[in-house]
């Protein structure tokens, strides 16, 4: 029988054995007479990776379930403090691998891809015993962070409410409602702004000094290193953010503008944005009980491996979907290497988001188990991120046609609902990476620099849109609550760059639904042994960084809202 998460044995890894190990494991690297020496250092070494992750992830885990829960804090605290050190052992592992006589032997009998000796040079540029000390500031800082929003209470109508449960708010059909959340929102941030200003502020200037330390000219550029990318660099990013401002902006611009006057507002404002229908969005028909039974029966039928797959994490208990005081207010999925176990962090209130957690961290978690055995999983994982939201984003839309199941006669309105919110985020996505990069390109920025860069990006991708008397997010300080940018600096591209591939699994889904999931499988099972761009290639679909590329996505794509509203 399957062991529950709540009951995987958690024990720390400590840094004094993990040094130890890989001083013996970089030895046998040197020290190797042929090849096979090496692979079995590299297993020793991947052995103890997998030790120490599944050790890390655990404890964070616990500690995000409560984030106030002390052993588990003091467990976190731990590698925060210490996995600098541990990043600066498996540095050295990495160059002696680099270094190893065996490397041509290795890739051409094909016992190593050569993927991973470019992952690794990649890292090499990534890290340093120089910056330990920047890197531990760096955690201690995301953990400050972390721990600031996840205590943020919000009053909303004499209720103190987490803010996954004040933005439930933020969709109903009475614009007062949804303007008086907008400003619960506003005025809460503003009332933490000294601190949220501060935070940042110290994360760019310590993040500014590692990359100088680095030799390198900016963090724009350590930035990208530290996210392991392969295939593409800030340029081919910059070409991509002009792909989203050409072609698929002025059709968001107009599909939005539209909705407005449906929705009976002159200007279209932040607090609308979250609204599709007048009537009130489709939300799940049932609770949480509901809608596993509803994706339980949807994985059985996609596939058997999808079916098994569904079975496991519910057998395993693991799901953590309920929200409540101290529990970090966003979701995720991890895994526990050791255990081969997915694990899948959330927060219900209601509406269909707490689908997209059955369908979009599903599909990260139907990843990571069906990958489980892959030979290069330690090292590759399943890709570069764009790659992992890959999975989960085209998880979203391989599921539309079981959405009955979920939201009953609504279920067409939420594929309309879905697929001009999957299209409307890439402008906004893309103002968070290009903002990012802005900041760190000029590092001495004050916080008004910084707010006025955010207005600038606002108009020039979401022109429809405005934050006029919303108080504090008029400012141009929406981007303080989007966690990404104070905790995974750069990863917030890597959701458009997926996004762009979901949607073309959707369309070509409407096609041939059978061969667009057995290319989907097909992709998502291969791990990180292709690069994202190969694997685009592979499965038929454009590479973003094309010009021109969106053009014909966003036209598709339109063109599908219309006929799924004509026939609502």
């Amino acid at each position: 029988m399957a062991v529950k998460v709540s009951e995987l044995n958690y024990e720390r890894v400590t840094i004094e054995e993990f040094t130890r190990e890989m001083e013996e494991v970089i030895r046998q690297v040197k020290e190797a007479q042929t090849a096979a020496d090496v692979l079995a250092a590299r297993d020793r070494c991947n052995a103890l990776s997998v030790r120490w992750q599944t050790a890390e992830a655990l404890s964070y885990m616990r500690y995000s379930i409560n984030t106030v829960d002390e052993f588990y804090v003091a467990e976190k605290d731990y590698y925060d403090e210490v996995g600098p050190l541990a990043q600066n052992e498996m540095l050295a592992y990495t160059k002696a691998m680099l270094d190893t006589p065996f490397r041509k032997e290795l890739e051409d009998s094909g016992a190593i891809i050569p993927l991973v000796f470019r992952s690794f040079e990649v890292e090499l540029k990534s890290m340093s015993p120089e910056i330990i000390e920047d890197m531990v500031e760096e955690n201690k800082l995301v953990s400050r962070y972390s721990q600031l929003m996840a205590a943020m209470e919000f009053d909303f109508r004499g209720e103190k409410l987490p803010r996954p449960m004040l933005m439930k708010y933020a969709k109903s059909p009475d614009r007062a409602t949804r303007k008086e959340a907008y400003e619960v929102l506003g005025n809460t941030l503003k009332a933490h702004s000294a601190d949220l200003d501060e935070i940042f502020d110290q994360m760019v200037k310590v993040r500014d000094r590692m990359a100088k330390k680095m030799g390198c000219k900016n963090f724009v550029e350590l930035g990208y290193y530290r996210m392991g990318r392969l295939c593409y660099g800030p340029e081919e990013v910059k070409a991509f953010r002009e792909n989203i401002r050409k072609d698929v902006v002025p059709v968001v611009a107009r599909l939005r503008t539209e909705i407005g006057k449906k929705l009976g507002v002159d200007r279209l404002m932040v607090y609308d944005y979250d609204l599709i229908f007048p009537q009130g969005d489709p939300a799940p028909k049932g609770g949480k009980e509901a809608i596993f039974a509803a994706a339980r029966a949807m994985y059985h039928d996609m596939s058997p491996e999808t079916g098994r797959f569904f079975d496991f994490m519910l057998e395993t208990e693991a799901f953590d979907v309920e929200s409540r005081k101290h529990k970090w207010g966003g979701g995720y999925c991890t895994s526990f290497m050791a255990y081969k176990q997915p694990f899948i962090l959330a927060n219900f209130n209601g509406t269909a988001g707490d689908v997209d957690v059955v369908t979009h961290e599903a599909g990260h978690a139907f990843a990571d188990y069906t990958i489980a055995d892959n030979k290069y999983v330690v090292e590759l994982n399943v890709g570069g991120m764009e790659t992992a939201e890959t999975h989960s984003m085209s998880m979203e839309f391989f599921a539309w046609p079981y959405m009955e199941g979920f939201f009953g006669e609504d279920a067409r309105r939420y594929q309309f609902m879905h697929l001009l919110d999957a299209l409307s985020f890439l402008p906004y996505g893309t103002i968070v990476d290009d903002f990012q990069r802005q900041v760190y390109e000029n590092p001495d920025w004050t916080p008004e620099d910084r707010k006025v860069a955010w207005r600038r990006l606002e108009a020039a991708f979401r022109p429809h849109l405005s934050f006029d008397g919303v108080p504090y997010l008029e400012e141009g300080t929406r981007w303080q609550y989007q966690m990404h940018i104070y905790e995974t600096p750069f990863y917030y591209i890597d959701y458009c760059l997926a996004q762009t591939a979901a949607l073309q699994f959707l369309l070509e889904s409407r096609k041939d639904y059978h061969d667009a999931f057995r290319r989907y499988v097909r992709f998502l099972s291969q791990g990180g042994e292709k690069v994202f761009t190969d694997l685009l290639a592979e499965a038929g679909l454009k590479s973003p960084f094309e010009p021109g590329a969106l053009q014909e996505v966003a036209k598709e794509s339109e063109a599908l809202l219309r006929d799924l509203e004509a026939a609502l």
